[in-house]
């Protein structure tokens, strides 16, 4: 039995220091997006500011990481069985790679990466 992938409802866009300010300005400023500060909430480790926006479907955040020299941009899978989609990727070569960013406590999910480089959480919908 093979597991079903669809996509999830967040994307990442992890951000140097420096570019972190100038582009939150612009989805607020230029393209006149509604910015949340979402930096109160539980950020991951090595997060250091965080902010999101509306992006459609999905929602886009604004994570400030100081020690990223350019920015990356990371996706979500929603599946229904992450053990079964784990086991499913490995036969296709695809390792988990959950040394990426810590996950929250009581998740159950894996880190993977595309053959671009592309992050992807690959988790259960909420």
């Amino acid at each position: 039995m093979n597991p079903h992938f669809r996509g999830g409802q967040n994307i990442a866009m992890k951000l140097p220091k420096a570019q972190f300010d100038r582009t939150l300005a612009f989805y607020r400023d230029v393209l006149g997006m509604d910015v949340v500060d979402e930096s109160g909430t539980d950020i991951a480790d090595g997060v250091r500011q965080s902010a999101s926006v509306q992006f459609g479907p999905v929602k886009l955040w604004f994570d400030r990481v100081d020690n990223y020299a350019s920015a990356e941009l990371w996706l979500e899978l929603f599946t229904d069985d992450v053990e079964l989609a784990a086991d499913h990727l490995a036969a296709h070569g695809v390792e988990p790679q959950d040394e990426l960013e810590p996950l929250p406590p009581g998740m159950t999910a894996h880190w993977i990466t595309n053959p671009a480089g592309i992050p992807h959480l690959v988790r259960r919908p909420d």
